[in-house]
């Protein structure tokens, strides 16, 4: 189980280059993905970066993972297209 005060970068899915384009939108441990969700999450990056490709896969469903502590790629495939579904 996640402390909700855990810091997001080093979990699972989540490297420094996530992390560091979650700080800037306020997104930074447990608790703040939490109450923004990851789908979220990861309209703020998106946003916040417009020149950039923010991919699904390695921002989205990375998130999810990290809170339910898997592999992005192991997500179901019905929680994906939740997610998916979330953000367009």
């Amino acid at each position: 189980m996640l402390h909700p005060a855990t810091k997001l970068n080093g979990l699972t899915n989540i490297g420094p280059t996530i992390a560091d384009r979650l700080e800037p939108v306020g997104v930074k441990t447990v608790a703040d993905l939490k109450r923004v969700t990851p789908a979220g999450a990861y309209k703020l990056v998106r946003d916040n970066n417009p020149d950039k490709t923010i991919p699904v896969c390695y921002y989205l469903y990375s998130l999810q993972g990290a809170l339910d502590e898997v592999h992005w790629n192991d997500l179901p495939e019905r929680l994906k297209d939740e997610l998916l579904g979330q953000v367009k």
